[in-house]
């Protein structure tokens, strides 16, 4: 990078990681919201107000690309695979299934609302896996364009927000606080890792840290989940050019992604480390969601709005539904 690129750059990075401070002190104090969806909210008002000029952009663009990317690595290296066998196979058979079904459940929803192929891949993977990071991972190999992914990561961080709220009740109404059932119920619906931490606050200790394990094993079918939606679009001839540049490549955070997590599995980077990248990678997240926040147009959500919301509580809906049923057949 030279030193006019990196000037290019400084203006709209600076914006974003202004945005991502700001939005992790307000997330101390609205916490039912939490800092990822204050962070796009922000980044919204900021793009279609003062900062529309175009010597933003070059910002805009490394903090959604290169940081959450980074992001993305990072998290690998706060994933251990021993957490596998720490559920048993009912366990997780329960997240396998649960995964898949929603996979389904979002791409059925999404052709039967009419939505283009790549919206309904990325709201699968948001919902399905790790919310932002599932999207930002899935959106280049399948070439989705900046307000597929903008107002993906927009409506399932919204719907997880609603989930966070929602999920501790209905376990509480149908397990009584009972912990596997309502760790799994949380684990295995909610889109992103805080908003377990947050909604299992809301209930018992043993919940959340129980709730994070499913949480974790979803995460682990990451790379599986990305790679078999690049496959899907290279099959599908739906995408072109996207797809004949990337046809032979494992994007490089996927593979990063893979590696942080096999060298802290086995014990090659220490906890200390671990929770370092976890931070680190937390803010570069905020950072890049800062970004994709001021890429996304008011009249461009409008003209989604009502249809995207409907989509995503449809999805919400299915996904408690299934959980429920696959908590009663297998634990």
């Amino acid at each position: 990078m030279n030193k006019q690129q990196i000037t290019n750059i400084l203006p709209g990075l600076a914006i974003c990681i202004c945005i991502a401070l700001l939005s992790t002190f307000l997330g101390t104090y609205i916490q039912s919201i939490g800092s990822a969806t204050i962070a796009i909210l922000l980044g919204i008002i900021a793009g279609n107000t003062c900062c529309k000029n175009e010597r933003f952009t070059a910002g805009t663009k490394f903090a959604e690309g290169t940081l959450l990317s980074c992001s993305i690595v990072l998290l690998g290296t706060t994933i251990h695979i021993q957490a596998l066998f720490l559920l048993g196979v009912y366990g997780v058979g329960f997240i396998l299934m649960q995964l898949l079904l929603t996979i389904v459940s979002a791409i059925w929803i999404g052709k039967k609302l009419g939505f283009s192929e790549n919206f309904q891949l990325l709201m699968a993977s948001g919902n399905g896996v790790c919310g932002s990071s599932a999207i930002a991972s899935t959106a280049p190999v399948i070439g989705a364009n900046d307000t597929e992914k903008g107002i993906s990561i927009t409506i399932v961080n919204l719907l997880g927000t609603v989930l966070m709220l929602l999920l501790p009740l209905v376990a509480t109404v149908l397990y009584n606080g009972e912990t596997n059932q309502s760790a799994a119920l949380l684990g295995g619906i909610l889109q992103s890792v805080g908003q377990v931490v947050a909604s299992g606050s809301l209930m018992d200790e043993s919940i959340k840290e129980l709730a994070l394990l499913f949480k974790v094993i979803r995460i682990l079918f990451l790379v599986v989940v990305v790679l078999s939606f690049s496959y899907w679009k290279q099959r599908s001839g739906s995408h072109e050019q996207a797809v004949k540049q990337k046809k032979t490549n494992i994007p490089w955070y996927i593979i990063g992604f893979f590696l942080m997590c096999t060298l802290f599995s086995l014990g090659v980077l220490s906890p200390t480390l671990s929770h370092i990248s976890k931070s680190i990678s937390g803010a570069f997240e905020l950072i890049a969601l800062a970004g994709i926040g001021m890429h996304i147009k008011i009249d461009q959500l409008i003209a989604y709005g009502m249809k995207a919301s409907l989509y995503g509580l449809c999805i919400g809906l299915i996904q408690i539904g299934s959980a429920i049923l696959l908590i009663y057949v297998l634990l």
